[in-house]
């Protein structure tokens, strides 16, 4: 009987398990152009069509996008707390506030009083440090206010991380196909998924000029932004 022998520079071809019946599955680890037979992930997902093959293609290029949908997700929640987070301190600063006010308010009613019939320089000096001071006398004391998310908020963020962690590695294993035509679909599926879902915006607040000559002036006007896009953007996942 002759021997089959192999060239040592030929590529190692794993056939995977297939049915006896039905063809064996194409895999190689190399770079390589199978569409019919070819399979991933198992061997239950077996090309046997061409168009059970581009329906392959455009559904690893919705993951890829689903993904980009989700990092872009993942970001908006992440900044939405954070807003919140800042509206909560500035309601607290502003309590704080009212109740320095409050109190250097009834401290200037009682020393008014008390001072009341004794030297009037005394008193006019104490009256104008109070109003120079906005009715309170301003402190140099910083507090520090820490928030943390609520269990509903970082359990939200565990399962967008985790549904992202399994997207790409799934991706990832595809992509270790080395098959031409799935590569060129998780590209686009980015290319997709980021042109749609990352949209780049950026808000600049301009201060300054009266009314009339904002309005003459050939600078920024009403129809200014919406001719270079720098009006507010609604994207896919904002």
């Amino acid at each position: 009987m002759a021997q089959q022998t192999s060239h040592p520079l030929m590529p190692r071809m794993d056939m995977g398990h297939a049915d006896m019946d039905g063809p064996a599955c194409k895999i190689s680890m190399l770079w390589n152009w199978y569409t019919i037979d070819a399979c991933f992930i198992h061997s239950s997902w077996q090309i046997t069509t061409r168009g059970a093959f581009a329906a392959t293609c455009i559904g690893i290029m919705l993951m890829v996008v689903l993904l980009e949908f989700l990092r872009c997700l993942a970001k908006e929640y992440d900044e939405w707390i954070v807003r919140d987070f800042r509206r909560r301190s500035a309601l607290i600063k502003d309590q704080q506030r009212r109740l320095r006010q409050s109190s250097s308010g009834s401290t200037s009613t009682s020393t008014s009083t008390s001072t009341r019939g004794s030297c009037p320089g005394k008193i006019a000096a104490t009256a104008s440090v109070v109003e120079s001071k906005g009715g309170y006398i301003s402190t140099s004391k910083t507090t520090t206010l820490k928030f943390r998310a609520s269990p509903l908020q970082q359990l939200i963020r565990a399962v967008i991380h985790a549904v992202m962690f399994g997207l790409g590695y799934l991706i990832m294993l595809l992509a270790m196909y080395y098959n031409g035509y799935v590569i060129i679909s998780i590209l686009i599926g980015a290319l997709i998924g980021k042109f749609l879902c990352d949209w780049l915006t950026v808000q600049f607040e301009i201060h300054g000029g009266d009314e009339e000559e904002d309005v003459d002036a050939p600078g920024f006007t009403d129809e200014v932004p919406r001719q270079q896009g720098v009006e507010e953007a609604t994207v896919c996942c904002g």
